[in-house]
C-alpha cells in the first residue's frame, strides 16, 4: 500500500511531464517508460532505506531484514529484474550514507553481492515457470523459489562476511566477531525466506495497481 501511494504521487508527475513532452514530439513512448522505470526504482530504493531507518531503533534484525527482503523481491516481481538488481545493489550504499547501513563499511560490497545473488536466483528460477499459470503446483514452485533464493543469499553472505571479511579484512575483537558472525548466519536465512514469502502474497495486487498506472499508447 505504501509503495502504491508513493508510486502514484511520483508517477503522476512523471507521466504528466513525459506525456506533455510526448504530445509535443519531444520524447518517445520508450523514453516515457524509461522515466517511469527510473521513478519506480527510486521509490523502491527510498522505501527500503526508509524502512531500515524506521525499524533500526527496534534493534530487531528479523523485522528489518524481512521487510527489506520483501521490498527487494517486490521490486523484482513488479518492475522487473533490472529494477530488482538495482535496488538490491545500491540500497546498502544509500543506507550507509544516511547512517543506517552496515556498522563496518567494508561489508557493503559483500551485502550488495548477497542481495544481488538473492534477486538473481529469484529471477532465474522464476524464468523456469510457465507464464500466466496458476494452481497448487505453481504456487508450491513459487514458495520453493523463495526458499532456494534465501539459501543462496545466506550462503553468499556467510561466505563473504563470516569466512572472508571477519577473519581477513576487519580488525575486530572477539565479541565483535561473535556478534557479526551471528548476525550473518541463520538470521539471514530466516529473513530472506520470510521476505520472499510475504512478497509472493503482496506482489500480485501491487503489480495490478502499478500496471493500471503504466503509460498507454494513445
Amino acid at each position: 500500500m505504501i509503495l502504491v501511494i508513493a508510486d502514484s504521487a511520483i508517477t503522476f508527475h512523471g507521466r504528466y511531464f513525459t506525456g506533455l513532452c510526448a504530445r509535443k514530439g519531444i520524447i518517445s513512448m520508450s523514453v516515457r517508460k524509461s522515466v517511469l522505470w527510473i521513478t519506480r526504482t527510486a521509490v523502491l530504493t527510498a522505501l527500503l532505506v526508509t524502512v531500515q531507518f524506521a525499524t533500526a531503533p527496534l534493534g530487531n534484525q528479523f523485522v528489518t531484514g524481512s521487510v527489506g527482503n520483501l521490498i527487494m523481491v517486490v521490486s523484482l516481481l513488479t518492475c522487473g529484474a533490472a529494477s530488482g538488481l538495482t535496488v538490491a545493489v545500491i540500497s546498502p550504499v544509500c543506507a550507509s550514507l544516511v547512517g543506517v547501513g552496515p556498522a563496518f563499511p567494508p561489508l557493503i560490497p559483500f551485502i550488495a553481492l548477497g542481495n544481488a545473488a538473492f534477486i538473481a536466483t529469484w529471477h532465474l528460477l522464476g524464468m523456469l515457470k510457465k507464464p500466466n499459470k496458476s494452481g497448487l503446483r505453481y504456487r508450491v514452485a513459487d514458495y520453493m523459489t523463495a526458499i532456494a533464493a534465501a539459501i543462496v543469499k545466506f550462503s553468499a553472505l556467510y561466505t563473504g562476511v563470516v569466512k572472508i571479511a571477519v577473519p581477513y579484512i576487519l580488525d575486530l575483537n572477539e565479541r565483535q566477531s561473535a556478534l557479526l558472525t551471528l548476525s550473518f548466519s541463520y538470521p539471514q536465512l530466516i529473513t530472506a525466506s520470510v521476505g520472499g514469502v510475504l512478497a509472493l502474497i503482496v506482489a500480485r495486487p501491487i503489480r495490478k495497481a502499478l500496471n493500471s498506472r503504466s503509460p498507454q499508447r494513445n
